[in-house]
């Protein structure tokens, strides 16, 4: 359900899924962000975990969401069970050419992709 805010007067509707799934889209092949920078980025710091829940369901969304490129903070692939194979989300990630190893992004920070620096609000 979204989530209703008033500003200025006027009630805006706040479709969190939505808004996860359009940052989602944006990050560049080859790069990588985390569930925290997502739900940072969109106002909501402490809910990373909902971002994750996101990610479950990327799946099932049209257009397309590069769901793989999303990462713990310390840039394991915890979200892995979630595709179709067990090698699956790694091997989307190295076929644009972002090393892994023991489920790990190599240079993660290189390689991280920070919203709130990269987009507008």
């Amino acid at each position: 359900m979204a989530k209703r805010t008033v500003i200025n007067g006027a009630v805006q509707e706040r479709d969190f899924f939505a808004d996860v799934m359009a940052v989602v889209r944006q990050i560049p092949k080859g790069r990588v962000t985390s569930y925290g920078a997502i739900a940072k980025y969109l106002g909501a710091a402490r809910s990373s975990r909902i971002v994750g829940y996101c990610m479950n369901n990327a799946h099932s969304v049209k257009p397309k969401v590069p769901a793989h490129r999303v990462v713990n903070r310390n840039g394991m692939l915890t979200g892995k069970h979630h595709f179709a194979s067990p090698t699956a989300m790694e091997d989307l990630l190295k076929k644009e050419g972002v090393k892994v190893k023991d489920d790990q992004v190599v240079e993660f920070q290189e390689r991280f992709w920070d919203p709130a620096v990269e987009l507008e609000l």
